[in-house]
C-alpha cells in the first residue's frame, strides 16, 4: 500500500484514470530511467494518459509512457514510449499479477511525480473498467453533489 507522501513535485497527472475506472487498490511504484529521461521528466515533458502498465516475465512494465527526448541529450536520447520497467515489493508484484490473471483487472497510471529525494515515483491502481452507464451515474453523483454544496453555502 502507498504511504502519504505531502513532499513530492507533480510531473503528470492522467486525469481520465478515475473517470474511466473504478479504482480498487492503489500502489506506488518506482521507474527505471535513463540520464536524459529523468532530465526530460523534471522539465515537465511526460504523457501518462494512454499508458497501461503489464506484468510480463515476472517484472511490471508501464507501456505507451510518452517522455519526449531531452533536448541537450543528443545521442544519449532513448526511444519516447519505449517499455520502462516499474519497481514494486515481490509481494505487490505477486498481487498484482493474480487479480489482473484471474479477476480481469487492469493496472492503470495515476500520476508521475518527484518524491522528497527527488526519486521519480509513479502511483499505479488496480482498476476495474466502467461501462458508459456507470460513467453517466458518476457524472449524475458529482453533478448533485456541487449542488448541495452551493446550496449550502447560500
Amino acid at each position: 500500500m502507498m504511504k502519504a507522501n505531502r513532499n513530492r513535485k507533480m510531473l503528470a497527472v492522467n486525469k481520465s484514470a478515475r473517470h474511466d475506472y473504478f479504482i480498487e487498490e492503489i500502489y506506488e511504484a518506482g521507474l527505471v530511467l535513463t540520464g536524459t529521461e529523468i532530465k526530460s521528466l523534471r522539465q515537465g515533458k511526460v504523457s501518462i494518459g494512454e499508458s497501461f502498465a503489464k506484468v510480463v516475465e515476472g517484472e511490471l512494465f508501464i507501456l505507451g509512457m510518452n517522455i519526449k527526448p531531452y533536448e541537450q541529450g543528443n545521442r544519449f536520447n532513448v526511444d519516447p514510449v519505449r517499455p520502462r520497467k516499474l519497481l514494486v515489493h515481490k509481494k505487490e508484484l505477486k498481487a498484482l499479477f493474480d487479480d489482473t490473471r484471474r479477476e480481469g483487472l487492469t493496472i492503470v497510471p495515476l500520476n508521475l511525480y518527484l518524491n522528497d529525494r527527488g526519486i521519480a515515483k509513479m502511483e499505479i491502481a488496480l482498476a476495474r473498467g466502467k461501462k458508459l452507464y456507470d460513467k453517466r451515474n458518476s457524472i449524475a453523483e458529482r453533478d448533485a453533489e456541487r449542488r448541495m454544496r452551493k446550496t449550502k453555502l447560500r
